[in-house]
């Protein structure tokens, strides 16, 4: 068991040795993630267009079902979802189920009647800014079309239905917070995935790739000693990121530190995996690269950063369900914006340690095919 430890130890000393020999080296992975994180929390603004809403009617009247059928029959709008309580609407949109909520009032039909301003509620999920913009744009066009017709219908010369917008997680729609947030997930993969595909490749191509194997380093140990580096120095550049999200751009941390940390260890792994997998595919260091952008760009547009899964055509959907990025994305921004529980946690913890489990044993069959 010592020996087994000394010569991972040397291993991992030898990975760490390869990546920071070279001062570029160095530079290219300390500075561009910072570079990356300035220029995206300026620079980028996102849209999207679908959208799922819960609706809370107490009111249950002609007045507020007619007020639902606009949402209904709105291009805009893909399915509404009646609830009974206000906990199932915050489950709905907690689990993104719902983009939107709309809670209307028991004296919604008695005001009207009455020819009294009323009001209801439209929720947003400020997670994603650009859709909570979007989507209380439309929500406040649809009721004020329905108001004027009421205003036009009664003779009314003062609204009639007067909206309250409560955007949660992002009280004031702040796109930097999204974006910020997001970057910790797009900067981890990219520093991850890359270390860990160069680095079998790396071997093959100096030519030290034979010696390795048959060195007295098992399958095993070649594997650990091969996940560890990337994995630490990823793991660090997303903690730094992170303190600079909090501290600089004063983006307030809502959720656990310590499910936050396993979380991102989790989710680094998995993408670690993948990127050994590439790895043991390749045979230079350029086919290495291009795997590494091969997966990039699909993981990316399929993670739910550039526009909801839920809007996706289903073969998409099912797809993303085999994408680490997709669960890393939603456990960050869960546990940093609504300090998501550690059961939901778990669920999505689970998929990123399957795929873990099955790109390490397809790299370590890999090598022992090669070792054979």
């Amino acid at each position: 068991m010592q020996n087994t430890f000394i010569r991972i130890k040397a291993l991992i000393k030898k990975e760490f040795l390869a990546i920071f020999k070279d001062p570029k080296n160095r530079a290219l992975i300390i500075f561009p993630p910072i570079i990356q994180l300035f220029i995206f929390a300026h620079a980028i603004t996102l849209e999207v267009r679908n959208i799922d809403i819960s609706v809370l009617d107490y009111s249950n009247t002609q007045y507020s079902r007619e007020l639902i059928s606009r949402f209904h029959n709105s291009k805009w709008f893909r399915k509404i979802r009646n609830r009974n309580t206000i906990s199932e609407l915050k489950n709905d949109i907690d689990l993104k189920n719902s983009q939107l909520g709309i809670i209307i009032q028991n004296d919604f039909a008695k005001k009207i009647n009455e020819k009294t301003p009323t009001k209801i509620l439209i929720i947003t999920d400020g997670r994603q800014t650009n859709s909570a913009s979007i989507i209380s744009g439309y929500a406040n066009q649809i009721v004020g079309t329905y108001s004027s017709e009421l205003e036009k219908k009664f003779n009314i010369k003062k609204s009639t239905i007067n909206i309250i917008t409560r955007n949660w997680f992002n009280p004031n729609i702040e796109y930097k917070w999204f974006l910020t947030v997001s970057m910790i997930v797009m900067l981890s993969l990219v520093l991850s995935l890359l270390l860990s595909a160069l680095s079998i490749a790396r071997e093959r191509e100096l030519g030290t790739f034979e010696q390795l194997m048959v060195s007295p380093l098992n399958n095993d140990e070649i594997l650990i000693a091969k996940t560890i580096p990337p994995l630490i120095v990823a793991f660090i550049s997303g903690i730094v990121i992170t303190l600079i999200i909090i501290y600089l751009f004063k983006v307030p941390f809502s959720g656990s530190i310590f499910l936050y940390i396993i979380s991102m260890i989790v989710s680094l792994l998995s993408i670690v995996g993948v990127g050994l997998f590439i790895s043991s595919l390749a045979f230079t260091q350029q086919q290495a690269i291009l795997g590494v952008f091969a997966f990039q760009m699909p993981a990316v547009l399929l993670s739910g950063f550039v526009s909801p899964i839920e809007d996706m055509p289903k073969f998409f959907q099912y797809i993303s369900s085999l994408n680490p990025l997709r669960y890393f994305m939603l456990i960050t921004k869960g546990i940093y914006f609504k300090n998501m529980d550690a059961l939901t946690v778990i669920k999505n913890l689970i998929p990123l340690v399957i795929i873990a489990i099955v790109t390490l044993s397809i790299a370590r069959w890999s090598f022992k095919r090669q070792a054979e």
